[in-house]
């Protein structure tokens, strides 16, 4: 009987990537597969059917020369028509059944486990944020127990290798025509049982403390910004390595300058008088105080530029500019006096001395006629 086209058997398009060649396969291995269909030879055929297919589709080599040759006896090493043999399916068992079985991958000689990261939340003035900041934290972590050297028992005496797993931390359990390998469920993959634990840590080989570490913010950082500190986290256990700390960075709001990347912008506010006349201005910086001039018919919400004035760049050279917005104030809670003269200057003033407004008015006229 003629073999049936591995595509089709699988139910996918000539041109499915690999992803789309696992979903199909895994779909048709778990309706199919002996343990779950005792006694039926049709479902076991079908079984072995869409194993042979995916073995070879899922091989880029094989999968050429059956694009290219379709069956060819031979052609891809399983010449008896098993499709167990060659070195593909021991890497689809791994994949795809460990997850069918609670198996795993995880090999003898593996099982330290490694510290947890840790998290820091971090607020940061306006100015720490822009210059740098160096300070020290109390961080609250697990470390290895300094009793029993992160063992968990009272004495090297009181550890015993599992009698279950023989150390491996795993065992084999038959599944039909499988044997799959499970964590062990007497040492729950350690490979050791603690008869007699550390009284310190319980058993646990780490305990908790607070470590004081001194830490150092970059000029330049921004709010979102993480901090890596490698090897600051949590302990391992049984060997394995440290987690890292991070520090994630919160800038807090200032009270007048405000930021955009690496440029500063902030708001003065001037008098009428100031901005019809023009003024000598001394404005705010991140460095203290700078001084620009502000000339004579200035027009609120006028920007001026400060070059270099703003944050320095993280981790590079330079800096930001710093802007400065112009706010023209209008005069409120006026006494007598002065609206008489508001009044006068009006009068006197006519169109020329708001270009503005004149200018404003010439384009409503042309629209409207």
């Amino acid at each position: 009987m003629a073999k049936r086209d591995y595509y089709e058997i699988l139910g996918v398009p000539r041109s499915a990537d690999t992803a789309e060649l696992k979903k199909a396969y895994r779909k048709l291995a778990l309706k199919y597969h002996p343990d779950r269909n005792p006694g039926d030879q049709k479902a076991e055929e079908s079984f072995k059917e869409a194993s042979e297919a995916y073995e070879i589709l899922s091989d880029p080599q094989k999968k050429a020369q059956y694009d290219q040759f379709g069956h060819v006896s031979n052609s891809f090493g399983g010449g008896s028509g098993n499709p167990f043999q060659g070195t593909g399916f021991g890497d689809i068992f791994g994949d795809v059944f460990s997850e069918f079985f609670g198996g795993s991958s995880r090999q003898s000689g593996s099982r330290g486990q490694p510290g947890a990261d840790l998290t820091y939340n971090m607020d940061l003035t306006f100015e720490q944020a822009a210059f740098g900041y160096s300070t020290e934290l109390v961080i609250p972590r697990m470390e290895l127990c300094d009793a029993c050297g992160g063992s968990g028992a009272k004495s090297s005496k009181d550890i015993e290798v599992c009698p279950v797993c023989n150390g491996s931390g795993q065992q084999r359990i038959q599944q039909g025509f499988f044997s799959v390998s499970t964590t062990c469920s007497q040492c729950r993959g350690n490979g050791k049982i603690i008869r007699n634990p550390c009284p310190r840590c319980s058993g646990r080989g780490r305990t908790n403390v607070k470590k004081k570490l001194k830490v150092n913010i970059p000029a330049g950082i921004d709010t979102g910004a993480r901090v890596k500190l490698t090897g600051e986290g949590e302990a391992g256990s049984d060997g394995g390595r440290r987690g890292n700390l991070y520090l994630i960075i919160n800038v807090l709001e200032h009270p007048i300058f405000e930021r955009d990347g690496y440029d500063v912008f902030c708001r003065v506010p001037i008098s009428i008088t100031q901005a019809t006349l023009g003024t000598d201005l001394e404005v705010p910086t991140l460095e203290g105080k700078a001084r620009i001039n502000v000339p004579a018919g200035t027009q609120n919400d006028r920007i001026f530029r400060l070059k270099l004035k703003g944050i320095p760049r993280l981790q590079r050279t330079g800096k930001g500019d710093l802007y400065v917005r112009i706010v023209v104030e209008v005069p409120t809670n006026l006494n007598k006096k002065q609206k008489e003269l508001l009044e006068e200057f009006a009068s006197i003033s006519g169109e020329d001395c708001t270009p503005m407004k004149k200018s404003f008015m010439e384009k409503i006229r042309d629209f409207l006629i």
